[in-house]
């Protein structure tokens, strides 16, 4: 005899969805990590951009009243797209771990500082880290990590 679809007993029917909600938040947690390989591509695609007009002296001939872009504002630009990298792959590492940890039911408060995190990214990653903190908080879930 095969088992009705859904738990008849409401205690199996909470693990069931606390299971579909944890998967549904793990693939989440990856594609917030796509995301921030994107972030990536799009700062470098910037950097070479904005290094293609500022190098290129021929450029700025056309142009009437104009002087020179200074070189020092590239050079400080050049920290801001270093921190940016830095900060979107330190992102990336993050995410890819809690949606691994998320998956396992191990290490609870990683996924929680994480999704605090998270929810700096606005709008997507806000939806993300607060479904992720609703659900991490909820009594059933918390019982079911491993220690």
């Amino acid at each position: 005899m095969t088992p009705p679809p859904f738990p008849n007993n409401p205690a199996d029917r909470q693990n069931k969805q606390d299971d579909e909600q944890l998967q549904l938040l793990s693939v989440f947690h990856f594609v917030g990590a796509g995301l921030a390989v994107l972030g990536i591509g799009f700062l470098v695609l910037h950097y070479s951009l904005m290094q293609m007009f500022f190098n290129n002296p021929e450029m700025w001939k056309s142009a009437k009243n104009t002087p020179p872009f200074p070189r020092e504002f590239f050079k400080i630009l050049i920290w801001f797209y270093l921190a940016g990298g830095v900060y979107l792959a330190g992102c990336m590492l993050i995410n890819i771990l809690s949606g691994l940890f998320l998956r396992q039911r191990k290490h609870r408060t990683f996924s929680l500082i994480v999704a605090g995190i998270n929810c700096i990214h606005i709008p997507l990653g806000t939806a993300l880290g607060v479904f992720t903190i609703i659900v991490l908080q909820r009594d059933s879930v918390r019982a079911g990590y491993l220690k």
